[in-house]
Protein backbone atom coordinates (compact mmCIF):
# COMPACT_ATOMS: atom_id res chain seq x y z
CA UNK A 1 0.00 0.00 0.00
CA UNK A 2 1.22 3.66 -0.96
CA UNK A 3 1.87 5.46 2.06
CA UNK A 4 0.31 8.82 2.22
CA UNK A 5 2.26 12.23 2.42
CA UNK A 6 3.35 13.24 6.00
CA UNK A 7 2.06 16.45 7.04
CA UNK A 8 4.27 18.79 7.05
CA UNK A 9 4.58 22.37 7.00
CA UNK A 10 7.56 22.29 4.37
CA UNK A 11 5.71 21.71 0.84
CA UNK A 12 8.54 19.22 -1.03
CA UNK A 13 9.97 18.78 -4.36
CA UNK A 14 9.48 15.25 -5.79
CA UNK A 15 12.60 13.93 -8.08
CA UNK A 16 13.99 10.49 -8.55
CA UNK A 17 10.89 8.95 -6.89
CA UNK A 18 10.87 10.63 -3.70
CA UNK A 19 10.24 13.63 -1.86
CA UNK A 20 13.30 16.82 -1.46
CA UNK A 21 12.19 19.21 1.55
CA UNK A 22 12.23 22.80 0.02
CA UNK A 23 14.51 25.02 2.04
CA UNK A 24 15.92 28.33 1.57
CA UNK A 25 14.91 31.49 -0.51
CA UNK A 26 11.48 33.79 0.30
CA UNK A 27 9.42 31.43 1.88
CA UNK A 28 5.37 31.27 0.28
CA UNK A 29 2.96 30.83 2.71
CA UNK A 30 -0.09 28.87 2.01
CA UNK A 31 -3.58 29.98 3.21
CA UNK A 32 -6.67 27.52 3.19
CA UNK A 33 -9.00 29.18 0.79
CA UNK A 34 -12.61 27.63 2.82
CA UNK A 35 -11.08 29.20 6.32
CA UNK A 36 -7.95 31.50 6.11
CA UNK A 37 -6.28 28.74 8.08
CA UNK A 38 -2.28 28.45 7.30
CA UNK A 39 -1.38 25.45 5.28
CA UNK A 40 2.51 25.14 5.91
CA UNK A 41 5.30 26.71 3.82
CA UNK A 42 6.81 26.55 0.60
CA UNK A 43 10.46 27.55 -0.98
CA UNK A 44 10.42 28.00 -4.67
CA UNK A 45 13.24 26.00 -6.64
CA UNK A 46 16.12 27.59 -7.62
CA UNK A 47 18.85 26.93 -9.91
CA UNK A 48 20.22 24.05 -8.87
CA UNK A 49 17.30 22.12 -7.87
CA UNK A 50 15.49 22.72 -11.22
CA UNK A 51 18.99 21.27 -12.34
CA UNK A 52 18.79 18.46 -10.15
CA UNK A 53 15.19 17.33 -11.49
CA UNK A 54 15.81 18.37 -15.29
CA UNK A 55 19.17 16.09 -14.63
CA UNK A 56 16.98 13.47 -13.24
CA UNK A 57 14.69 13.36 -15.99
CA UNK A 58 17.34 13.07 -18.84
CA UNK A 59 19.22 10.45 -17.00
CA UNK A 60 15.81 8.57 -16.93
CA UNK A 61 14.82 9.25 -20.66
CA UNK A 62 18.38 6.80 -21.53
CA UNK A 63 16.07 3.68 -20.83
CA UNK A 64 12.33 4.99 -20.73
CA UNK A 65 12.48 6.63 -24.44
CA UNK A 66 13.84 3.32 -25.68
CA UNK A 67 11.05 0.98 -24.39
CA UNK A 68 8.24 -0.11 -26.61
CA UNK A 69 5.27 2.13 -25.62
CA UNK A 70 3.31 -1.32 -24.50
CA UNK A 71 5.90 -1.36 -21.54
CA UNK A 72 5.89 2.49 -21.33
CA UNK A 73 1.64 2.37 -20.90
CA UNK A 74 2.09 -0.59 -17.80
CA UNK A 75 2.35 1.82 -15.05
CA UNK A 76 -0.12 4.08 -16.07
CA UNK A 77 -2.66 1.27 -16.27
CA UNK A 78 -1.70 0.79 -12.13
CA UNK A 79 -1.83 4.36 -11.38
CA UNK A 80 -4.87 4.42 -12.68
CA UNK A 81 -6.65 1.95 -10.42
CA UNK A 82 -4.25 3.26 -7.51
CA UNK A 83 -5.75 7.08 -7.97
CA UNK A 84 -8.77 5.57 -8.03
CA UNK A 85 -8.48 3.95 -4.76
CA UNK A 86 -6.92 6.58 -3.18
CA UNK A 87 -9.57 9.35 -4.82
CA UNK A 88 -10.97 10.38 -1.34
CA UNK A 89 -7.79 11.28 -0.33
CA UNK A 90 -6.63 13.60 -3.35
CA UNK A 91 -10.49 15.10 -3.12
CA UNK A 92 -9.37 16.22 0.66
CA UNK A 93 -5.36 17.58 -0.32
CA UNK A 94 -7.33 19.81 -3.15
CA UNK A 95 -10.41 21.12 -0.92
CA UNK A 96 -7.71 22.10 1.46
CA UNK A 97 -5.56 23.80 -1.00
CA UNK A 98 -7.99 25.07 -3.50
CA UNK A 99 -11.37 25.04 -1.44
CA UNK A 100 -13.24 23.34 -4.28
CA UNK A 101 -16.35 21.14 -3.11
CA UNK A 102 -15.18 17.54 -2.60
CA UNK A 103 -17.50 16.56 -5.13
CA UNK A 104 -15.75 18.92 -7.84
CA UNK A 105 -12.51 18.13 -6.66
CA UNK A 106 -13.58 14.37 -7.12
CA UNK A 107 -14.59 15.27 -10.79
CA UNK A 108 -12.06 16.81 -11.53
CA UNK A 109 -9.43 13.67 -10.71
CA UNK A 110 -11.76 11.44 -13.01
CA UNK A 111 -11.56 14.01 -15.96
CA UNK A 112 -8.40 13.56 -15.83
CA UNK A 113 -8.11 9.98 -15.51
CA UNK A 114 -9.98 10.14 -18.48
CA UNK A 115 -6.24 11.11 -20.24
CA UNK A 116 -4.96 8.76 -18.01
CA UNK A 117 -7.27 6.17 -20.29
CA UNK A 118 -6.18 7.62 -23.67
CA UNK A 119 -2.76 7.58 -22.78
CA UNK A 120 -2.83 3.86 -22.07
CA UNK A 121 -4.78 3.48 -25.54
CA UNK A 122 -1.06 4.38 -27.16
CA UNK A 123 -0.06 1.38 -27.85
CA UNK A 124 -2.78 1.46 -30.96
CA UNK A 125 -2.40 4.67 -31.97
CA UNK A 126 1.68 4.92 -32.33
CA UNK A 127 2.33 2.55 -34.60
CA UNK A 128 4.40 3.04 -37.94
CA UNK A 129 2.55 3.99 -41.04
CA UNK A 130 4.40 2.02 -43.84
CA UNK A 131 3.51 2.55 -47.84
CA UNK A 132 4.60 0.84 -50.82
CA UNK A 133 5.44 4.15 -52.97
CA UNK A 134 6.69 2.22 -55.98
CA UNK A 135 8.14 -1.26 -56.45
CA UNK A 136 10.51 -2.78 -53.53
CA UNK A 137 10.02 0.86 -52.60
CA UNK A 138 8.75 1.22 -48.98
CA UNK A 139 8.14 4.67 -47.00
CA UNK A 140 7.40 5.01 -43.59
CA UNK A 141 6.37 7.06 -40.36
CA UNK A 142 7.51 6.52 -36.68
CA UNK A 143 6.82 8.83 -34.16
CA UNK A 144 9.43 9.00 -31.38
CA UNK A 145 9.63 10.98 -27.82
CA UNK A 146 11.35 14.35 -27.69
CA UNK A 147 13.11 13.52 -24.26
CA UNK A 148 13.04 16.09 -21.47
CA UNK A 149 9.56 17.79 -21.21
CA UNK A 150 7.84 20.00 -18.70
CA UNK A 151 4.24 21.13 -17.97
CA UNK A 152 3.54 24.35 -15.71
CA UNK A 153 -0.26 23.86 -14.36
CA UNK A 154 -2.65 26.46 -12.90
CA UNK A 155 -4.38 26.67 -9.10
CA UNK A 156 -7.55 25.55 -10.30
CA UNK A 157 -7.48 22.46 -11.25
CA UNK A 158 -4.72 20.85 -9.27
CA UNK A 159 -5.09 17.64 -10.59
CA UNK A 160 -6.69 17.38 -13.63
CA UNK A 161 -4.74 19.58 -15.67
CA UNK A 162 -1.62 17.78 -14.46
CA UNK A 163 -2.98 14.26 -15.95
CA UNK A 164 -4.06 16.34 -19.26
CA UNK A 165 -0.10 16.65 -19.68
CA UNK A 166 2.17 13.93 -18.22
CA UNK A 167 0.47 10.98 -19.03
CA UNK A 168 0.60 11.58 -22.45
CA UNK A 169 4.07 12.87 -22.69
CA UNK A 170 5.50 9.80 -20.52
CA UNK A 171 3.07 7.50 -22.76
CA UNK A 172 4.62 8.63 -26.04
CA UNK A 173 8.23 8.18 -24.29
CA UNK A 174 9.28 11.53 -22.91
CA UNK A 175 10.44 12.31 -18.92
CA UNK A 176 8.63 15.14 -17.26
CA UNK A 177 9.49 17.98 -14.78
CA UNK A 178 5.88 19.69 -13.63
CA UNK A 179 6.01 22.96 -12.20
CA UNK A 180 2.50 23.34 -10.32
CA UNK A 181 0.74 26.31 -9.09
CA UNK A 182 2.36 27.75 -5.77
CA UNK A 183 -0.99 27.92 -4.19
CA UNK A 184 -1.58 24.34 -4.36
CA UNK A 185 1.22 22.37 -4.52
CA UNK A 186 0.52 19.08 -2.57
CA UNK A 187 -1.62 17.34 -4.91
CA UNK A 188 0.95 16.85 -8.14
CA UNK A 189 3.48 15.30 -5.51
CA UNK A 190 0.85 12.86 -3.99
CA UNK A 191 0.86 12.04 -7.63
CA UNK A 192 4.18 11.78 -8.04
CA UNK A 193 3.71 9.19 -4.87
CA UNK A 194 1.37 6.93 -6.39
CA UNK A 195 3.35 7.02 -10.27
CA UNK A 196 6.00 5.69 -8.49
CA UNK A 197 4.18 3.17 -6.38
CA UNK A 198 2.40 1.74 -9.71
CA UNK A 199 6.17 1.01 -11.18
CA UNK A 200 7.03 4.08 -12.69
CA UNK A 201 10.83 4.43 -13.07
CA UNK A 202 12.33 7.23 -11.21
CA UNK A 203 12.72 10.45 -12.67
CA UNK A 204 10.10 9.63 -15.52
CA UNK A 205 8.22 12.00 -13.45
CA UNK A 206 9.44 15.20 -10.92
CA UNK A 207 8.07 17.74 -9.74
CA UNK A 208 9.57 21.25 -8.55
CA UNK A 209 7.64 24.03 -6.76
CA UNK A 210 7.85 27.78 -7.40
CA UNK A 211 7.04 30.46 -9.01
CA UNK A 212 7.25 32.86 -11.50
CA UNK A 213 11.12 32.73 -11.11
CA UNK A 214 11.42 29.03 -11.18
CA UNK A 215 9.13 29.01 -14.42
CA UNK A 216 11.60 30.96 -16.18
CA UNK A 217 14.91 28.62 -15.17
CA UNK A 218 12.50 26.18 -17.18
CA UNK A 219 11.99 28.10 -19.98
CA UNK A 220 15.53 28.37 -20.13
CA UNK A 221 17.10 25.31 -19.41
CA UNK A 222 18.00 24.29 -22.25
CA UNK A 223 17.63 20.64 -21.95
CA UNK A 224 14.10 20.60 -22.22
CA UNK A 225 12.42 20.09 -24.99
CA UNK A 226 9.00 20.83 -24.94
CA UNK A 227 6.25 22.54 -22.59
CA UNK A 228 3.06 22.81 -22.12
CA UNK A 229 1.00 25.68 -20.07
CA UNK A 230 -2.39 26.54 -18.85
CA UNK A 231 -2.69 30.10 -17.24
CA UNK A 232 -3.94 33.45 -17.87
CA UNK A 233 -3.79 34.55 -21.47
CA UNK A 234 -0.82 37.26 -20.90
CA UNK A 235 0.98 34.66 -18.66
CA UNK A 236 0.58 31.65 -21.76
CA UNK A 237 1.43 34.52 -24.45
CA UNK A 238 4.68 35.28 -22.72
CA UNK A 239 5.37 31.88 -21.93
CA UNK A 240 5.21 30.82 -25.71
CA UNK A 241 6.83 33.95 -26.87
CA UNK A 242 10.55 32.97 -24.08
CA UNK A 243 9.98 29.42 -24.91
CA UNK A 244 9.55 29.43 -28.18
CA UNK A 245 12.83 32.12 -28.31
CA UNK A 246 14.30 29.66 -26.79
CA UNK A 247 14.00 27.16 -29.15
CA UNK A 248 10.96 24.68 -27.48
CA UNK A 249 8.06 23.54 -28.99
CA UNK A 250 5.31 24.83 -26.95
CA UNK A 251 1.58 25.20 -26.37
CA UNK A 252 0.58 27.53 -23.93
CA UNK A 253 -3.46 27.93 -23.15
CA UNK A 254 -4.24 31.11 -22.13
CA UNK A 255 -8.09 33.18 -20.85
CA UNK A 256 -11.42 33.31 -21.58
CA UNK A 257 -14.38 35.11 -21.77
CA UNK A 258 -17.18 32.91 -22.94
CA UNK A 259 -20.97 33.66 -24.02
CA UNK A 260 -23.72 31.52 -23.03
CA UNK A 261 -26.60 32.57 -25.85
CA UNK A 262 -30.22 31.74 -25.22
CA UNK A 263 -32.87 32.10 -27.68
CA UNK A 264 -36.61 32.14 -26.64
CA UNK A 265 -37.27 28.83 -27.95
CA UNK A 266 -34.72 27.09 -25.09
CA UNK A 267 -35.97 24.66 -22.34
CA UNK A 268 -36.65 27.28 -19.37
CA UNK A 269 -35.52 24.80 -16.28
CA UNK A 270 -32.91 22.87 -18.23
CA UNK A 271 -31.04 26.11 -19.24
CA UNK A 272 -31.26 27.69 -15.99
CA UNK A 273 -29.64 25.01 -14.64
CA UNK A 274 -26.77 24.98 -17.13
CA UNK A 275 -26.39 28.67 -17.07
CA UNK A 276 -26.13 28.43 -13.45
CA UNK A 277 -23.71 25.91 -12.97
CA UNK A 278 -21.56 26.86 -15.71
CA UNK A 279 -21.43 30.44 -14.10
CA UNK A 280 -20.46 29.16 -10.73
CA UNK A 281 -18.96 26.06 -10.35
CA UNK A 282 -15.83 26.02 -9.49
CA UNK A 283 -17.23 29.52 -7.92
CA UNK A 284 -16.08 30.80 -11.89
CA UNK A 285 -12.57 29.74 -11.57
CA UNK A 286 -12.71 27.68 -14.82
CA UNK A 287 -11.59 29.01 -18.45
CA UNK A 288 -14.55 27.34 -19.47
CA UNK A 289 -16.99 28.94 -17.00
CA UNK A 290 -19.61 31.11 -18.91
CA UNK A 291 -19.54 34.71 -17.87
CA UNK A 292 -21.83 36.46 -20.64
CA UNK A 293 -24.99 35.44 -20.90
CA UNK A 294 -26.87 36.87 -24.00
CA UNK A 295 -30.66 37.02 -23.96
CA UNK A 296 -31.94 37.27 -27.89
CA UNK A 297 -35.34 38.00 -28.42
CA UNK A 298 -38.15 37.82 -26.06
CA UNK A 299 -36.05 35.35 -23.07
CA UNK A 300 -37.60 36.95 -20.32
CA UNK A 301 -38.68 34.00 -18.62
CA UNK A 302 -35.75 31.80 -19.11
CA UNK A 303 -33.85 34.85 -17.77
CA UNK A 304 -35.83 35.31 -14.71
CA UNK A 305 -35.80 31.65 -14.46
CA UNK A 306 -31.59 31.77 -14.07
CA UNK A 307 -31.89 34.74 -11.90
CA UNK A 308 -33.94 32.59 -9.40
CA UNK A 309 -31.73 29.32 -9.76
CA UNK A 310 -28.52 30.90 -9.24
CA UNK A 311 -29.81 33.05 -6.24
CA UNK A 312 -30.81 29.65 -4.61
CA UNK A 313 -27.10 28.78 -4.12
CA UNK A 314 -25.34 28.93 -1.04
CA UNK A 315 -22.13 29.87 -0.47
CA UNK A 316 -20.14 27.33 1.17
CA UNK A 317 -23.00 24.39 0.34
CA UNK A 318 -23.34 24.47 -3.10
CA UNK A 319 -20.76 27.04 -3.76
CA UNK A 320 -16.89 27.11 -2.68
CA UNK A 321 -14.66 30.02 -1.93
CA UNK A 322 -12.46 31.39 -4.67
CA UNK A 323 -8.51 31.14 -4.15
CA UNK A 324 -7.04 33.59 -2.26
CA UNK A 325 -8.16 37.07 -0.42
CA UNK A 326 -6.38 39.13 -3.46
CA UNK A 327 -8.57 37.42 -5.74
CA UNK A 328 -12.10 37.86 -3.87
CA UNK A 329 -10.85 41.83 -3.88
CA UNK A 330 -10.17 41.87 -7.25
CA UNK A 331 -13.29 40.38 -8.14
CA UNK A 332 -15.00 42.58 -5.80
CA UNK A 333 -13.69 45.24 -7.36
CA UNK A 334 -15.14 44.34 -10.53
CA UNK A 335 -18.50 44.62 -9.45
CA UNK A 336 -17.76 47.72 -8.08
CA UNK A 337 -16.74 48.99 -10.91
CA UNK A 338 -20.12 47.87 -12.65
CA UNK A 339 -21.95 49.33 -10.12
CA UNK A 340 -20.01 52.67 -10.35
CA UNK A 341 -20.51 53.22 -14.49
CA UNK A 342 -24.43 52.30 -13.56
CA UNK A 343 -25.19 48.32 -14.46
CA UNK A 344 -27.78 47.42 -12.15
CA UNK A 345 -26.51 44.45 -9.79
CA UNK A 346 -29.36 41.87 -10.39
CA UNK A 347 -27.81 39.28 -7.47
CA UNK A 348 -24.84 40.73 -5.22
CA UNK A 349 -22.36 38.68 -3.86
CA UNK A 350 -20.07 41.05 -2.01
CA UNK A 351 -19.74 40.16 1.79
CA UNK A 352 -20.75 36.97 2.16
CA UNK A 353 -20.26 35.28 5.00
CA UNK A 354 -20.13 31.53 6.05
CA UNK A 355 -20.81 29.76 9.22
CA UNK A 356 -17.27 28.57 9.94
CA UNK A 357 -15.59 29.63 6.90
CA UNK A 358 -15.79 33.58 8.27
CA UNK A 359 -12.48 33.64 7.61
CA UNK A 360 -12.71 31.88 3.87
CA UNK A 361 -12.51 33.66 0.70
CA UNK A 362 -15.73 33.86 -0.52
CA UNK A 363 -17.86 35.38 -3.07
CA UNK A 364 -21.47 34.25 -3.97
CA UNK A 365 -23.29 34.31 -7.00
CA UNK A 366 -23.33 37.81 -8.79
CA UNK A 367 -25.31 38.70 -11.61
CA UNK A 368 -25.06 42.42 -13.59
CA UNK A 369 -27.24 43.99 -16.21
CA UNK A 370 -27.00 47.31 -18.24
CA UNK A 371 -23.34 47.58 -18.43
CA UNK A 372 -22.51 49.83 -21.54
CA UNK A 373 -20.62 48.52 -24.81
CA UNK A 374 -17.49 48.62 -24.92
CA UNK A 375 -17.35 48.33 -20.78
CA UNK A 376 -13.99 46.78 -20.36
CA UNK A 377 -15.70 44.17 -17.83
CA UNK A 378 -17.40 42.77 -20.80
CA UNK A 379 -14.45 41.77 -22.38
CA UNK A 380 -12.37 41.15 -18.97
CA UNK A 381 -12.05 37.90 -17.79
CA UNK A 382 -13.14 37.77 -14.41
CA UNK A 383 -12.50 34.80 -13.02
CA UNK A 384 -15.26 34.35 -10.56
CA UNK A 385 -18.78 33.76 -10.19
CA UNK A 386 -20.14 37.13 -11.97
CA UNK A 387 -22.46 36.57 -15.21
CA UNK A 388 -23.00 39.67 -17.33
CA UNK A 389 -26.42 39.35 -19.26
CA UNK A 390 -27.01 41.38 -22.41
CA UNK A 391 -30.34 41.53 -24.41
CA UNK A 392 -30.23 41.49 -27.84
CA UNK A 393 -33.07 40.80 -30.56
CA UNK A 394 -31.43 38.64 -33.16
CA UNK A 395 -28.85 35.51 -33.10
CA UNK A 396 -26.71 37.31 -35.46
CA UNK A 397 -25.95 40.40 -33.49
CA UNK A 398 -25.51 37.62 -30.44
CA UNK A 399 -22.96 36.01 -32.38
CA UNK A 400 -21.38 39.75 -33.77
CA UNK A 401 -20.80 40.01 -29.82
CA UNK A 402 -19.39 36.59 -29.36
CA UNK A 403 -17.35 36.51 -32.36
CA UNK A 404 -15.86 40.44 -31.71
CA UNK A 405 -14.58 39.14 -28.21
CA UNK A 406 -10.54 38.64 -28.62
CA UNK A 407 -11.06 35.09 -27.05
CA UNK A 408 -11.71 31.92 -28.84
CA UNK A 409 -12.32 29.48 -26.08
CA UNK A 410 -15.63 28.04 -25.58
CA UNK A 411 -19.35 29.12 -26.50
CA UNK A 412 -22.78 27.35 -26.13
CA UNK A 413 -26.40 28.24 -27.28
CA UNK A 414 -29.48 27.44 -25.61
CA UNK A 415 -32.31 26.17 -27.86
CA UNK A 416 -34.74 23.22 -28.91
CA UNK A 417 -34.30 24.05 -32.82
CA UNK A 418 -31.83 22.04 -34.62
CA UNK A 419 -32.08 24.67 -37.13
CA UNK A 420 -31.19 27.59 -35.17
CA UNK A 421 -27.92 25.54 -33.36
CA UNK A 422 -26.52 24.70 -36.79
CA UNK A 423 -26.64 28.33 -37.46
CA UNK A 424 -24.81 29.12 -34.40
CA UNK A 425 -22.08 26.35 -34.20
CA UNK A 426 -21.03 27.12 -38.18
CA UNK A 427 -20.30 30.36 -37.54
CA UNK A 428 -19.16 31.50 -33.78
CA UNK A 429 -15.25 31.47 -33.62
CA UNK A 430 -14.51 29.21 -30.79
CA UNK A 431 -12.52 26.18 -30.04
CA UNK A 432 -15.13 24.20 -28.35
CA UNK A 433 -18.73 25.06 -28.57
CA UNK A 434 -21.61 23.54 -26.87
CA UNK A 435 -25.43 23.01 -27.92
CA UNK A 436 -27.40 22.94 -24.54
CA UNK A 437 -24.06 22.18 -22.87
CA UNK A 438 -23.02 25.11 -20.38
CA UNK A 439 -19.13 24.06 -20.20
CA UNK A 440 -18.10 22.01 -22.97
CA UNK A 441 -15.53 20.18 -22.59
CA UNK A 442 -14.56 17.48 -24.98
CA UNK A 443 -14.02 14.00 -23.86
CA UNK A 444 -11.52 11.83 -25.03
CA UNK A 445 -9.74 11.83 -27.48
CA UNK A 446 -11.73 14.82 -28.21
CA UNK A 447 -8.81 17.21 -27.84
CA UNK A 448 -9.33 20.34 -25.52
CA UNK A 449 -8.22 23.57 -27.00
CA UNK A 450 -9.56 27.01 -27.74
CA UNK A 451 -8.71 29.78 -30.68
CA UNK A 452 -7.43 32.97 -30.91
CA UNK A 453 -5.73 34.15 -27.50
CA UNK A 454 -7.05 31.63 -25.70
CA UNK A 455 -4.26 29.39 -27.44
CA UNK A 456 -0.62 30.38 -28.15
CA UNK A 457 0.61 27.64 -30.52
CA UNK A 458 -0.99 24.50 -32.48
CA UNK A 459 -3.28 21.70 -31.36
CA UNK A 460 -4.96 20.91 -28.81
CA UNK A 461 -3.23 19.61 -24.73
CA UNK A 462 -5.40 16.59 -24.96
CA UNK A 463 -6.51 14.22 -27.28
CA UNK A 464 -4.42 13.16 -30.91
CA UNK A 465 -2.96 16.24 -31.03
CA UNK A 466 -1.31 15.71 -27.91
CA UNK A 467 0.40 12.41 -29.21
CA UNK A 468 1.56 15.01 -32.43
CA UNK A 469 2.98 17.74 -29.53
CA UNK A 470 4.37 14.93 -27.39
CA UNK A 471 6.46 13.46 -30.17
CA UNK A 472 8.16 13.95 -33.42
CA UNK A 473 8.29 11.83 -36.85
CA UNK A 474 10.80 10.25 -38.26
CA UNK A 475 10.43 9.19 -42.11
CA UNK A 476 12.64 6.21 -43.43
CA UNK A 477 12.39 5.46 -47.14
CA UNK A 478 13.43 1.86 -47.73
CA UNK A 479 14.67 0.04 -50.75
CA UNK A 480 15.50 -3.73 -51.67
CA UNK A 481 16.88 -5.44 -54.53
CA UNK A 482 14.74 -7.79 -56.30
CA UNK A 483 17.76 -9.78 -56.92
CA UNK A 484 17.17 -13.64 -55.95
CA UNK A 485 19.16 -15.33 -53.71
CA UNK A 486 19.59 -19.07 -53.19
CA UNK A 487 18.70 -18.99 -49.38
CA UNK A 488 14.63 -17.68 -50.55
CA UNK A 489 14.09 -20.26 -52.40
Amino acid sequence: MPTSMPETPHVPHFIRGATLPSSGGDALRLTGPADGAPLGVLHPARTEVVAEAVGAAAAAHEEWGRLPVKERVQPLIRFRSLVERHLAELAECIHRENGKLRAEAEAGVQRGLEVVEFATALPGLLGAEVLEVSPGVDCMTRRHPLGVVAGITPFNFPAMVPMWMFPLAIACGNTFVLKPSEQVPSTPVRLGMLLRDAGLPDGVFNVVQGDRHTVDLLLEEPRIRAVAFVGSTPAARAVHQRGTANGKRVLALGGAKNHLVVVPDADPVATARSVAASATGCAGQRCMAGSVLIAVGDSDAIVEAIVSEMASLRPGVEMGPVISARARDRIVGCIDRAEASGAWVRLDGRGVRVSGGEQGFYVGPTILEGLEPGSPLLGEEIFGPVLTILRVDTLDEALEIENASPYGNAASIFTTSGAVARHFESRVRAGMVGINVGVPVPREPFGFGGWNESRFGVGDITGRDAILFWTQARKTTVKWTSRQTNWMS
